[in-house]
């Protein structure tokens, strides 16, 4: 049984319980906050995995390219959090408080490990938050606003809290693939070979293959076109380059390649994307 909840931008609100999420890389120009209720999920982010445990909170700069990967066996409860950074802070954002921003500024990508308390009082605001959401009347949206902004304010107060330096995996498996994941993100606009990432790494091919797919849900070629394609949208958005050189850029040999290979995953050419995006996105500072 499914139960979702959605606001129109600025801001969205999504709690829903399901046994099937699996959701593909994705990204988006709204900052997220995702709060982990239950199931069993890998959730990767850019070039990090982050085995969550109820009460996990994660705080996303949505340009970086993130998925669940969902144990389709175990129930998955989530309630996600979106919204505008330029709409905050313009029209909530306080003068008497900081930079409420400066945890998705600064930090980029969070995991908070909340217990207790702290657990309690976020599961409570994000509850009020979606009960109000659902109402729309002028009351109502100013209240969500100023729930918005003490949540924010929360979110700061937690984030002052020492953050693990290392992560820890259950298991040597999400430690291997962590580390190819990290070595991707170093190499990705480079020729790639299973056979040289296990050369790399110092371990077996058929071993790296069969462990990245169990842990992440995807092959290892998989997950480096997707980063290719990620880091294509994000050159496509803030350059001016011609579209061939920003293939190359990011690791496709021939430009036929990349326009097929773009438009399979994003829906659109590379020229339509970047027209579509310009136009549409605010200018940054």
């Amino acid at each position: 049984m499914s139960t979702q909840h959605s606001i129109i931008a600025p801001f969205t609100i999504l709690s829903c319980s399901d046994f099937n999420a699996q959701i593909p890389y994705h990204t988006h120009f709204h900052y997220e906050i995702y709060y982990f209720h239950s199931g069993k999920v890998n959730y990767l982010i850019n070039d990090r995995i982050y085995v969550l445990q109820p009460g996990d909170l994660l705080l996303m700069h949505g340009m970086t390219l993130h998925r669940a990967y969902v144990d389709p066996s175990v129930a998955y409860h989530r309630t996600t959090l979106h919204f505008d950074p330029f709409y905050f802070q313009q029209f909530i954002q306080t003068p008497f408080a900081s930079d409420l921003l400066a945890p998705f500024q600064k930090l980029q990508n969070i995991r908070l490990q909340l217990r207790g308390s702290e657990k309690l009082e976020i599961e409570a605001s994000l509850l009020k938050l979606e009960k109000l959401y659902l109402q729309q009347d002028s009351f109502s949206k100013q209240r969500v606003q100023a729930l918005l902004l003490d949540l924010l304010i929360l979110i700061n107060q937690l984030c002052e809290q020492p953050l693990k330096d290392k992560q820890t995996f259950p298991s040597s498996k999400e430690h291997h693939v962590q580390t190819v994941i990290s070595y991707l993100e170093s190499h990705f606009n480079e020729d790639i070979t299973l056979e040289g990432i296990g050369q790399e790494l110092h371990l077996s091919k058929y071993y790296l293959a069969k462990t990245f797919k169990e842990v992440t849900g995807i092959t290892i070629f998989q997950f480096l076109m997707q980063r290719r394609i990620y880091q294509a949208k994000v050159e496509l958005i803030n350059g001016s380059r011609p579209i061939t050189d920003v293939g190359y850029e990011v690791g496709f040999k021939h430009p036929s390649h990349f326009s097929r290979a773009f438009k399979l995953q994003v829906k659109f050419t590379p020229e339509q994307y970047r027209k579509q995006h310009q136009l549409q996105s605010p200018r940054r500072g």
